[in-house]
């Protein structure tokens, strides 16, 4: 039955030079057939050039209720904000 089985994440790259995004979940037996539903279910107007499948317990993330105290200790290193780096002209999608 696929209530049993894992759950897994779906991640889709719209096309080249551009970062995966979470678009779903789906339920599948195995990763194969988790990719080829998630094709089918995800991109069935070619939106996409790349699927990602990941197991949905195998995905650590930090909670919106501690954002402050999470990332509070990079605020205060001002070098990584991108402001300080000047991004050559043919970069466009940043």
């Amino acid at each position: 039955m696929s209530s049993d089985w894992p759950l897994w994440e779906v991640f889709v790259r719209p096309r080249r030079g551009l970062g995966h995004a979470h678009v779903g979940s789906l339920h599948a037996p195995d990763a194969k057939l988790a990719l080829r539903n998630a094709r089918d279910l995800y991109t069935r107007r070619q939106e996409g050039v790349s699927i990602w499948v990941v197991p949905a317990d195998a995905i650590t993330a930090s909670s919106p209720e501690e954002k402050d105290a999470f990332f509070d200790p990079a605020g205060d290193k001002v070098y990584r904000h991108p402001t300080f780096y000047t991004l050559p002209p043919e970069v466009d999608h940043l």
